[in-house]
């Protein structure tokens, strides 16, 4: 019994072109030249594995030659007039010569003599190059089928001398009905699920379905149930996604690293699970858009399923979904500890704010923002009692009373801060507050913060000379805040100086002769590190009122622009002039060079003296260090 039996591929191959599965645009396009007598002198034809390339070069070779149904298409290669070839296997040159030596014969019996070559992208160059002439000019009773998993592989001018037909996958539903009817003829037992599983796995290739139809046959006999198929072929079952997506919808991790350690147990191929759950979740995804289930290869009952899982998820959250399994599916196969790795993504997407959550904060930080420029009103003043209102109007009224005069008006406007503090809650009773004595009109409205009147020498670009940024807070043991305040109080403190006679400055020279003082008075009045910095600088140029120094490194430009306001100020005490200083960053290159190595040096020289240049070149000299 063993020995008569028959793999189901080899089985049910098909013997006809009405026997073959999903290319009909191959089969009606040869079943019409064959009826014009418009037979081609060489095929090529391209597709992926089991799909049926090698079958259709079969049947075309059997119509042709009109050979009868009893002799069996793999008996076909015994035949005089078929020559059958795997180019795997003969793909030197000398198997094309013995074959160019064949194609001379004229057939035996029939109208042609038929050469399929199978795999023809393996043979060489040498050996394509040797079937070209015959290609292009052959024999009138010769015709060449070639099929081909890689064209791309085949060299163009053999494309060009051939007809070309490209096989498409086998859809899984095509794969299913195909089974079925094989199932009905072998008397075997098996659901819908099942065989969705079987096509599923077989990839678009109906020889591969078959395949694994006998593998099931072989573990669970005549009566192929879900479970055991699942077993048998080792694939990952539509059950345990839906678990797995369950634990991510539930937010529970304890169930989801169970599952895995389940699968794990179980001895499923993690990268295989990645696969199937990028799938699962692009199903849920177009479950999710409801009418494109047409998409969606699966049973019927699958298909409902995903509509009411889908159902717990939004678009966004599928759609990241899929984004972080893909993105682990690339990662996880260089990793080496791929569990770990895919319990994280578990917790990534069990854990993973929802886009509705999301929504929900967006919209709180928007309403945030729209109300954070509006006073937020206190919702307990409607119910003030009369007799706290009252005081409020009685205090408002004496304020009014006791406006002052237009002319000092301005004054309080310009001493008073920005920012007014807030009314006290009229809940609290402020405490009173001893009266103060009476002062006169004038006086009571200017006793504030005095604003200094500008010197009659003061030019007009003074306060732009001026400004610069917050001074450092370690130089002066302030903060950038009160830096400010403390340097108007000293001002308002300080006595009336005596005036400096202006000089005259044209140019560096005249700013040379005023720079020891200067620097004396920096060493005097402001921090060491700054005087330090200060020694280092050197004279670049005067524009204007804006004097330019340069200095070796960042930290001195930095610590100057900081301090512009004084080093202005203490300039203006020795030549009575306010000049603005900018420094800019010189590197010295004399250091640079001493940085360098003895070779680099070697190489500054060879660049300097063309007689070394040429020694070197001439004698290969080099430097022994």
């Amino acid at each position: 019994m063993a020995q008569n039996y028959r793999a189901l591929t080899r089985t049910y191959r098909p013997q006809t072109f009405d026997d073959i599965v999903s290319q009909e645009h191959v089969s009606s396009t040869l079943k019409n030249a064959i009826k014009q007598n418009r037979i081609s002198h060489a095929y090529m034809f391209c597709g992926p594995r089991g799909v049926g390339k090698t079958t259709m070069a079969r049947v075309l070779a059997r119509a042709v030659n009109e050979v009868g149904d009893d002799v069996d298409g793999e008996a076909l290669n015994q035949t005089l007039n078929i020559v059958e070839m795997d180019a795997a296997s003969n793909r030197k040159i000398e198997d094309v010569r013995q074959l160019k030596e064949v194609i001379r014969v004229p057939p035996q019996s029939g109208n042609y003599k038929i050469f399929i070559i199978d795999e023809v992208h393996m043979l060489t160059k040498e050996a394509f190059n040797a079937l070209l002439k015959t290609l292009e000019e052959p024999p009138p009773h010769a015709i060449f089928i070639f099929a081909t998993t890689e064209p791309h592989k085949v060299l163009p001018t053999i494309l060009s001398r051939v007809q070309r037909f490209d096989f498409k996958r086998i859809s899984v539903q095509e794969i299913v009905s195909r089974l079925k009817e094989i199932c009905k003829k072998e008397e075997i037992t098996i659901d819908e699920e099942s065989l969705h599983v079987i096509a599923k796995k077989a990839d678009g290739a109906l020889r591969d379905a078959l395949g694994l139809m006998d593998q099931a046959i072989a573990f669970c006999g005549l009566n192929i149930r879900y479970a055991e198929l699942l077993q048998a072929l080792n694939v990952i079952g539509q059950d345990q996604l839906f678990d797995f997506t369950g634990a991510i919808e539930k937010r529970d991790s304890n169930s989801g690293l169970t599952l895995i350690d389940e699968l794990m147990k179980e001895g499923a191929d993690i990268q295989e699970f990645l696969a199937s759950l990028t799938e699962h979740i692009r199903n849920l995804y177009i479950a999710k858009l409801g009418d494109k289930m047409h998409l969606v290869e699966a049973t019927s009952e699958t298909k409902e399923r995903y509509k009411q899982v889908a159902k717990s998820f939004s678009e966004q959250d599928l759609i990241r979904m899929l984004h972080l399994v893909s993105e682990a599916q690339l990662k996880n196969k260089d990793v080496q500890q791929p569990r770990v790795h895919f319990e994280i993504l578990m917790l990534k997407l069990i854990h993973m704010s929802r886009s509705q959550e999301l929504g929900k904060l967006i919209s709180g930080l928007e309403e945030l923002k729209k109300n954070a420029g509006n006073p937020v009103t206190d919702t307990t003043s409607t119910s003030k009692p009369a007799q706290q209102t009252e005081e409020f109007q009685d205090e408002e009224q004496a304020e009014k009373e006791e406006e002052p005069p237009a002319a000092y008006k301005r004054d309080e406007e310009i001493s008073e801060p920005v920012n007014r503090p807030a009314l006290q809650s009229p809940s609290v009773k402020p405490e009173p507050v001893p009266a103060a004595p009476e002062k006169p009109q004038q006086e009571r409205y200017t006793n504030t913060v005095h604003v200094a009147e500008p010197d009659d020498d003061h030019d007009e670009d003074h306060d732009d000379m001026l400004m610069g940024r917050p001074s450092l807070g370690f130089l002066r043991g302030i903060s950038s805040t009160n830096g400010r305040e403390d340097i108007s109080t000293e001002l308002n403190n300080a006595e009336p100086e005596q005036q400096t006679e202006r000089a005259q400055l044209n140019d560096t020279d005249d700013i040379e002769l005023h720079w020891k003082p200067f620097l004396e008075v920096v060493k005097e009045n402001a921090p060491q590190m700054l005087y330090y910095q200060m020694l280092r600088v050197q004279l670049k140029d005067l524009r204007g009122t804006e004097l330019i120094l340069s200095a070796d490194n960042e930290f001195a430009t930095n610590l100057m622009e900081e301090n512009q306001q004084m080093l202005s100020s203490f300039f203006k005490q020795v030549t009575g002039v306010y000049i603005r200083m900018k420094c800019i960053v010189e590197r010295n290159e004399e250091k640079e060079k001493e940085t360098l190595s003895p070779y680099e040096r070697f190489k500054e020289l060879q660049k300097k003296d063309p007689h070394l240049r040429t020694i070197v070149e001439l004698f290969g000299a080099e430097l022994e260090y």
